[in-house]
């Protein structure tokens, strides 16, 4: 669906205090790192009690949605790679306070989901090796993670390659016991065939309310592939990594989650108790007794690569913010690795009060955060897709030549928006998902007063 021209004297150079040392490889195994996490190695059982097995429906809307956002941004990305990415972009083609709302929104809700991950993977791990409390694993995550996005962007690319390497791994054994049980060749198991895609009330036994609940609900999984924007200005040729990442990181994760989801369904019940923890409902019903303590390690493991891949996409986006004048300027000083340690360390300081805050206030945490974070990467898919529209015309208009085109321009890019039109019309039928929505909504129009005041506060200065 993408048509690559050879990368010409068009393409804006990458941010100059940054390093480019990031590889191909590393790059797209970060795309992964960031978007296959709890989400879907927990969280996924949630989407099939809602919409029973239907719930493939709502993957496959979802699944389309972000292919189009993927390939806008990879679009952008190749043309102008940029730590500020999609913010950069916004900016460009939709004004200052648009670009700047747009990267403050996305820092704030990363910093929130880097403390909800570090606190989740401690809370998790304890429930199997309980040598230590949550607070203090969550300090020792925190200082770990740190540490290593404080070394150097190679470093923290062969870290979060392997890191991510292992999830994918553990999918892809996942994806072929799966078919192995579902076919009747596990020894002792007993194959459920496909009768549970039709049996208990069938295939969508909530009829279409159900489907839009689980849309709603699987969308959320799908965020942090955008990441893959932000690290492109940190590649050696960031045309073609970021070519190369979107293709790559699209099909996988439509192959994981799809894959995965349709084993799940197949075998466990839309109603049955073990969609808590599906992945391990899977492994027991064909007698796998160490499934769970093994599935828990793997959803710590998920989580801790997602917390790595998310303090890198934050101390960047910060980074960029204030090289652009819209964050104070200490952001955007890197030392002689090319690191922006200040960066890095207001991107992380929220997380450690979270883990003092886990002290204080044992088990309330976690679920605090995770009700902060509520609709804000549709903000930023919404704004990267219109970012796109106006970019591309103008591009088409002034004969700008552009490293990779997005085919099917401009109806795709419209389908994209109407898509997303759809999930918020959906999500003011839920009061849950209601209530997120009014309140991501308060949040930006907040950021984007803040950010209006203090540019015009600079405009100000400078006539004086």
């Amino acid at each position: 669906m993408t048509n690559i021209q050879p990368p010409a004297a068009t393409t804006e150079a990458p941010t100059g205090g940054l390093g480019h040392s990031l590889k191909q490889r590393q790059l797209t195994m970060m795309g992964l790192g960031s978007a296959i996490g709890a989400g879907l190695f927990l969280g996924s059982g949630e989407g099939i009690q809602k919409a029973g097995p239907a719930v493939l429906v709502s993957y496959l809307v979802a699944g389309t949605l972000i292919i189009l956002v993927m390939w806008a941004l990879g679009e952008m990305a190749a043309a102008n790679p940029n730590s500020g990415a999609f913010s950069v972009y916004a900016q460009k083609a939709l004004g200052p306070v648009v670009g700047s709302t747009v990267g403050w929104l996305w820092w704030l809700q990363l910093v929130v989901v880097i403390a909800a991950e570090a606190l989740g993977a401690s809370a998790l791990l304890v429930t199997v090796w309980p040598v230590l409390p949550a607070w203090a694993l969550t300090l020792i995550f925190m200082a770990v993670f740190t540490a290593i996005n404080l070394t150097s962007v190679k470093n923290y690319g062969e870290f979060e390659f392997w890191f991510a390497l292992l999830k994918v791994a553990a999918i892809i054994m996942f994806l072929l016991f799966g078919v192995a049980l579902l076919l009747g060749l596990i020894p002792g198991a007993t194959s459920p065939g496909l009768g549970n895609f039709v049996n208990h009330g069938g295939f969508a036994p909530n009829g279409l309310s159900g489907i839009a609940a689980g849309l709603f609900v699987v969308v959320f999984a799908f965020g942090g592939t955008e990441i893959v924007a932000v690290a492109a200005a940190e590649t050696a040729d960031p045309a073609r990594s970021v070519t190369i990442a979107i293709r790559t990181v699209v099909w996988r994760i439509l192959v994981f989650y799809i894959g995965s989801i349709f084993v799940i369904a197949a075998v466990l019940p839309w109603t049955s108790p073990d969609l808590a923890s599906p992945f391990a409902g899977v492994l027991d019903s064909a007698g796998v007794r160490w499934a769970g303590m093994a599935i828990t390690l793997i959803a710590v493991a998920a989580l801790l690569s997602a917390l790595n891949a998310n303090l890198y996409g934050a101390s960047r986006m910060i980074y960029s913010l204030a090289e652009r004048g819209e964050a104070p300027r200490i952001f955007a000083r890197t030392n002689s690795r090319r690191v922006p340690l200040a960066a890095v360390a207001v991107s992380v300081s929220f997380g450690f009060a979270a883990a003092v805050l886990e002290l204080l206030f044992p088990d309330r945490v976690l679920s605090a955060l995770l009700n902060l974070v509520g609709s804000t990467c549709l903000i930023v898919w919404g704004t990267a897709l219109l970012s796109q529209l106006i970019l591309r015309r103008r591009a088409d208009r002034d004969g700008t030549p552009l490293p990779l085109r997005m085919r099917g321009f401009p109806a795709l890019t419209i389908v994209g928006l109407v898509l997303l039109a759809a999930i918020f019309a959906v999500g003011f039928t839920g009061a849950t998902s209601r209530t997120q929505l009014l309140g991501t909504f308060a949040l930006v129009a907040g950021i984007a007063a803040a950010c209006w005041l203090a540019q015009r506060s600079q405009r100000s200065v400078v006539a004086k």
